[in-house]
């Protein structure tokens, strides 16, 4: 169980803070079930995720494993969808995010920029879900790094060199 404080990653919604654990507030729901408060780092509003769920919730890496996933960075190979079919492309994308791996977080944003370079048109879907993916990434390193999360892309880029 994690304690109110914690940062911790909520599925698919990135790095959040615990702020409170208690029942919900609202009339039909069981007084008796705790409910994680989470305010997430990027965005706003407050996500419920009941204690007992399944739902896929972690403690934010260690600086040692932020600094190792940088170094490993270059290695990670782009994740590149070779079918053109957009809800193809989608699919593809939505089952890398949920590896919950941050990993497969860098092979995506590696794999969009490498296909929208080579695109003559922009799609809006690529670059939200590019960002996306980098907004989880980012916001974790800047966490387990102890970096604003503007100086995150920075960070990296000083450690290996743009990518």
């Amino acid at each position: 169980m994690f304690s109110v404080g914690d940062k911790i990653i909520y599925g698919e919604n990135g790095v959040c803070t615990v702020e409170k654990i208690e029942p919900l507030a609202i009339s039909g729901v069981s007084k008796d079930r705790l409910y994680y408060h989470l305010k997430p780092l990027i965005g706003s509003g407050t996500y419920f995720a009941p204690v007992d769920s399944g739902a896929y919730m972690r403690p934010v890496m260690s600086r040692e494993q932020a600094e190792a996933l940088i170094d490993a960075m270059p290695g990670i190979a782009p994740a590149i969808c070779e079918d053109n079919r957009f809800n193809h492309v989608d699919a593809y994308y939505k089952e890398l995010f949920r590896l919950h791996s941050c990993e497969a977080l860098v092979a995506i944003v590696k794999g969009l920029r490498s296909r929208m370079a080579t695109r003559k048109t922009r799609s809006s879907r690529a670059e939200a879900t590019m960002k996306r993916a980098r907004d989880i990434l980012h916001g974790e390193l800047s966490v387990a790094l102890d970096l604003p999360l503007s100086e995150v892309e920075g960070y990296i880029q000083s450690r290996i060199g743009p990518q």
